[in-house]
């Protein structure tokens, strides 16, 4: 057993900002949806804001508290987590143990029970809702010894049981398929803390078979579907893994992660774009669109590499786990008011937004609430006999079964060195692990004791060694008290491509992705408000034509990398004019600096690169694609890409006899047998406007359909009659007396009698 403490640094600042940070949050207003539907009377209103979606930043927030307390030994935050055990055990007890703040939720939950699955698809992710109270109760107990806690979890998992046990397979796949969280990983952990059998076997129920049965057999097929939806899934294969040994369930996982991480992930260790996977016909999706990867994906891809490692200790998960870290979770805390990120752009010349306390109630918001106290976690690793030295971070760690503390002291990645310093009763014998990064080369990095270099001489005193790129060098000896173990991880610049997107790079120092500041200027909602849409940086968008362009082969600029110069009295800080040849760009002298240190700024994080006569046929088609984008962007009042999850949830999907798939990689959803679909869009106030529809040109069969605003007839189309083998958008005037007055619009999509309604690609709300 180790504990580590995070010592003065870059993790220690975010993680005390993160505690002061929680504390400002009003309690009572985070309980009150669980009061409400319990038919009690809260204290306070609730928060008003992410409506049906109630009470789930309130289980995050019980974990940060709970952690806050264990690692930091913050009493006040104890206290907190305390209170609200207590408040909660009244509201369980009263709902015969099921807990949680889901609006009207007791059609729900009795459908369900009685086997109508369907039910689920007219609420907010409800499962994915509830489990972030399984998992605060959960942490309480591990974290606080809060035993009232532990009973109120195990409580909340026999409800969950009384719901499943009377669904059969392919009723509980059709359940699945809409987002449920990491409930198969708080059921395994159920199991383990209570040794029934029951919590397993429900674990495993929660393994969708869509998404389960392809990754062990290797198949990817994640393309278009919604990233923070599938990645929970694969942490609890994983849990389910550790805990029984299962080859399948770890085969499952392995191959999740690394096809998500190899093929999926940003310089950044961010994933996805609109919250969804791409498809590699989609992927310059990731450089055009606004909203970039998801915090809270990262969240958890950072659980689901920390329970592979501790599975099987591969110095690749410690890579990724560095990588997403120091560039991604860092980065989505403000480092003054400790607001959090939602989407990290990856669109050149766009920015971030961040959170307000007490404001946003974001699905980010509640994994930040967690993320900075988790800076701890895997530093170090203890495993039988041997201590892992996974990061090179400022922070100590006890070993008390050999009565030994580490001690390391270091400014990374300010300074690519760490010094560890060992403190021991008696002298102890076991095994060192220290990992060599992939970005390190073999013959640089150095691991010094007493004037030995155990990197150099790979093999002797160690029961195994090796110095190459992203491994563990092993060091086996007796300590002595006092040992230091003297550590040089030189970091050289380098670049990496964007996945499937060849023609745009990321220019790295070591694991720090580094970007550079482009303008201060029309940060639209910087600082998120109390609306629904707030937490995407919905200001203009930079045309990518006037983005900057690094001209040159790939082998030549990264060439031109060994130009960079330091940039006086600012760490990790660089120029170098030397890589921009167009006039334009040189003169701008951009700085490149860790991403995490940018906030507050317009930026650029993936720099196109191409040769000059490449560039010169690209920027023609770019230039007509991007004004045309933009132009559009600009009159864009409200969007929603129906099939895609999340759009669909934030503008209320209504259907019946409802399908949906993909077609040349966009996502469509149409109607059959009389049915139809609706969505739920804002107008801003705006009158004089269009709506804009994209359809295939070439559908086959009868596809004639009313749209209605309002129930009111907008047109009749037939889309059948277009017959054109590519996309087409079409505009629709919409009268006045439509929308005058109207702060949102129904537009509805209904069958004319057995003909198909759709299928619909992209449905926008336009200034005329």
């Amino acid at each position: 057993m180790i504990k580590t403490n995070l010592l003065n640094g870059l993790f220690k600042n975010a993680f005390d900002l993160n505690v002061n940070v929680l504390l400002k949050y009003d309690t009572d207003s985070l309980l009150a949806p669980y009061f409400i539907e319990a038919g009690m009377k809260p204290k306070k209103p609730a928060f008003d804001h992410w409506k049906g979606l109630d009470g789930h930043v309130a289980g995050h927030y019980l974990s940060a508290l709970a952690m806050a307390w264990a690692k930091a030994g913050n009493l006040r935050c104890k206290e907190r987590a305390d209170y609200i055990i207590a408040e909660l055990k009244p509201v369980q007890k009263k709902g015969k143990g099921y807990l949680g703040g889901i609006p009207n939720c007791e059609k729900l939950w009795g459908d369900l029970k009685n086997g109508v699955v369907k039910t689920v698809k007219e609420y907010w992710a409800p499962w994915y809702n509830i489990h972030k109270m399984y998992a605060g109760l959960r942490d309480v107990w591990l974290y606080c010894a809060n035993d009232d806690a532990k009973q109120m979890f195990l409580n909340l998992c026999d409800w969950g049981c009384t719901v499943i046990d009377s669904l059969n397979d392919d009723q509980m796949e059709e359940m699945l398929a809409t987002e449920f969280g990491g409930m198969n990983e708080v059921y395994a952990d159920a199991y383990v803390i209570s040794g029934n059998e029951k919590y397993l076997e429900a674990a495993k129920r929660f393994s969708h078979r869509e998404i389960f049965d392809n990754m062990l057999k290797g198949i990817d097929n994640l393309d278009n579907k919604h990233a923070n939806t599938q990645i929970p899934k694969a942490v609890g294969y994983a849990r389910i893994a550790e805990l029984t040994g299962s080859l399948e369930y770890r085969r499952a996982a392995e191959f999740f992660w690394e096809t998500v991480v190899s093929n999926r992930t940003l310089s950044f260790g961010g994933n996805s774009r609109r919250e969804h996977f791409t498809a590699d016909k989609d992927a310059r999706e990731q450089i055009e669109d606004r909203e970039g990867p998801e915090t809270c994906n990262t969240y958890n891809m950072l659980k689901l590499a920390n329970i592979l490692f501790r599975i099987d200790p591969q110095a690749r998960y410690a890579d990724f786990i560095e990588r997403a870290l120091y560039n991604h979770i860092l980065s989505s805390q403000h480092p003054e008011h400790g607001g959090y990120v939602y989407f990290t752009s990856a669109r050149p010349g766009h920015y971030r937004v961040y959170s307000q306390v007490n404001k946003a109630m974001w699905c980010c918001v509640g994994t930040g609430m967690e993320n900075h106290l988790k800076y701890d976690e895997f530093i170090y690793t203890q495993i039988d006999n041997t201590l892992y030295v996974n990061l090179f971070a400022a922070s100590s760690v006890e070993w008390k079964e050999k009565n030994m503390v580490v001690t390391q002291t270091t400014n990374f990645p300010d300074e690519d060195q760490t010094t560890l310093t060992l403190k021991v009763k008696e002298p102890v014998r076991c095994t060192l692990a220290i990992r060599c990064p992939f970005w390190v080369t073999n013959s640089a990095i150095k691991i010094v004791i007493d004037s030995k270099n155990y990197a150099e001489n790979a093999g002797q005193g160690a029961e195994e060694s090796s110095a190459e790129g992203s491994s563990y060098i092993l060091i086996d000896r007796t300590w002595k008290d006092g040992d230091t173990v003297c550590i040089e991880v030189p970091m050289s610049f380098r670049i990496e491509k964007m996945p499937k997107v060849s023609d745009y790079i990321a220019i790295m120092r070591g694991p720090i992705l580094l970007g550079a500041k482009t303008s201060g200027e029309n940060l639209d909602g910087l600082m998120a408000e109390y609306g629904r849409w707030d937490q995407g940086a919905n200001g203009a968008l930079m045309p990518l034509y006037e983005a900057p362009c690094l001209l040159g082969e790939t082998d030549e600029i990264a060439a031109k990398l060994s130009f960079m110069q330091p940039v006086k009295d600012k760490p990790f800080s660089y120029t170098c004019s030397e890589l921009f040849s167009r006039e334009q760009d040189k003169s701008k002298q951009f700085v490149f600096e860790p991403f995490f240190r940018i906030h507050d700024s317009r930026y650029i994080i993936y720099w196109l690169a191409m040769t000059e006569v490449k560039y010169k046929n690209f920027i023609e088609k770019l230039l007509e694609a991007e004004k045309e984008k933009i132009a559009l962007d600009n009159r864009t009042i409200d969007a929603v890409n129906p099939g895609e999850q999340q759009p669909e949830t934030d503008h209320q999907l209504q259907q019946l006899n409802s399908r949906n798939g993909l077609h040349y990689g966009e996502a469509w959803r149409d109607a059959v047998n009389g049915g139809f679909f609706q969505y739920r869009l804002k107008t801003g106030g705006n009158e004089n406007v269009r709506l804009m529809l994209r359809y295939w040109g070439n559908w086959d069969g009868e596809r004639a359909f009313d749209i209605l605003i309002d129930d009111q007839l907008l047109a009749n189309e037939d889309i059948a009659k277009f017959a054109k083998g590519d996309f087409i958008n079409v505009e629709y005037p919409v009268p006045n007396e439509m929308v005058k007055g109207k702060d949102f619009i129904r537009v509805k999509f209904q069958c004319i009698g057995d003909n198909i309604a759709g299928g619909v690609f992209n449905v926008r709300l336009l200034k005329n």
